[in-house]
């Protein structure tokens, strides 16, 4: 289905993808505790990487930038600068895989950022951190985080119904260093899982030893911590996804270069979704070719729990398709960068576009875009969505084109090469 040349048009445009967001951060994250020396190249240098770094020099890693990446002198899990302020912008992979990373530190550590991260829920990890015996706060759930550390014990733990993947990953990062090793169980309702198995293969990648007992049960041996090496960052699948709808929109056929349809990123199926409404894929060893065709119409109904930061890039193409949308199982895009379901029935209704939301998800009925100016929310996948349906209805113009600095600084200038 992936690989055959019929009704492929010539590629009308070639575009570049910056290395995976979350790939860089979780190496970044190893490199810094790792012992010995780390280069890790093909990084996304993003708003959000820029903040994780900083925090992580902070914390005692040296982190020098080269020419395609970065040399990272790790600490070997010994961190540094008790009593530091860390700012992570509206970072919360950061904030939140630094709350578990401090507790291995000993002093105060206090971690804040923008006003909307101190709107994103942290209180399941640090419940988590206080059943290890750390002396840990939060504001009502939220940043900022104050952490009297002291080494973690690590142990049992389960986490139950967790509105984000991000408390898992942070934990498992943290835990070849704990004292005991962490045995850790996910119960009831569990979001974005694809990310726990990048956080799983970047851990073993630096030399951690994890085993996963059970469907959501992990085994990390304590004392077996990350060896620095050299590391390649894969393209990221998220960025890539506003190209995908590109080609969709515009019924042309586009290569997508640095990512791969093998992607060890969770996003790279929504070119599956994509194929089911009538696009034609190909995939070589460091690109995808993406056609568009004319759009299937009719109901059509998309479960995105996995890949939650799809659903812009979905809703915007369900808005121009004939038919209607549901978006279902997606109800943690409430606590992301805005509150991403309300954020999108306000912008596709701007528009003209007949949209709700669901307890769990958004109901689109596709129409015709009016002229409207967008409002982002500050949040770059807002941005980078609705920006592209600008390329295929007049006059949908982007109220605030900075935002996507956050994940990729030279989107618009991918844009214009198609």
């Amino acid at each position: 289905m992936n690989n055959k040349d019929d009704h492929f048009e010539e590629v009308s445009a070639t575009v570049h993808v910056p290395g995976s967001k979350s790939l860089s951060q979780r190496a970044l994250v190893a490199a810094a505790l790792a012992r010995g020396n780390s280069v890790i190249s093909n990084v996304l240098i993003s708003q959000d990487t820029s903040y994780l770094i900083g925090g992580l020099k902070e914390l005692g890693a040296k982190i020098v930038s080269t020419e395609n990446g970065f040399d990272v002198c790790g600490t070997a899990g010994k961190l540094a600068n008790e009593g530091r302020g860390l700012f992570l912008g509206n970072n919360g992979t950061a904030l939140r895989f630094l709350t578990a990373l401090v507790c291995l530190g000993s002093g105060k550590y206090v971690l804040t950022g923008e006003k909307r991260l101190c709107e994103r829920p942290v209180g399941a990890l640090a419940d988590a951190l206080k059943e290890m015996g750390v002396d840990i706060h939060t504001r009502n759930n939220c940043p900022p985080v104050q952490i009297n550390a002291d080494g973690l014990s690590g142990g049992k733990i389960t986490l139950r119904d967790i509105e984000s993947s991000q408390y898992v990953s942070a934990l498992l990062l943290c835990a070849p260093y704990t004292k005991k090793g962490i045995n850790l169980t996910l119960q009831g309702g569990i979001v974005s899982t694809p990310y726990i198995d990048l956080t799983v293969a970047v851990m073993k990648d630096f030399g951690a030893e994890i085993t996963q007992t059970g469907k959501f049960e992990y085994h990390v041996t304590a004392g077996r911590i990350y060896q620095g090496r050299k590391y390649f960052v894969e393209g990221d699948a998220s960025s890539a996804s506003y190209f995908f709808l590109a080609a969709a929109l515009l019924k042309r056929t586009i290569r997508i270069v640095g990512i791969t349809r093998q992607s060890r990123q969770g996003d790279i199926r929504l070119l599956n979704v994509f194929e089911k409404l009538g696009c034609k894929v190909k995939s070589g060893e460091n690109w995808v070719d993406i056609s568009g065709n004319n759009l299937a119409e009719g109901d059509f109904t998309f479960d995105l729990n996995d890949m939650p930061d799809m659903v812009p890039t979905l809703a915007v193409l369900a808005a121009f398709r004939k038919g209607r949308t549901v978006i279902s199982n997606v109800s943690h895009l409430r606590i992301k960068e805005s509150n991403r379901l309300a954020a999108l029935v306000a912008e596709l209704n701007r528009t003209g576009i007949e949209a709700a939301e669901m307890p769990d998800g958004i109901v689109i009925q596709g129409g015709t875009m009016h002229p409207a100016t967008i409002e982002t929310y500050n949040d770059h996948r807002m941005a980078m969505s609705f920006g592209i349906a600008g390329l295929a209805a007049s006059g949908v113009v982007i109220g605030d084109k900075k935002c996507v600095e956050k994940s990729f600084p030279a989107f618009w200038e991918e844009v214009r090469k198609i």
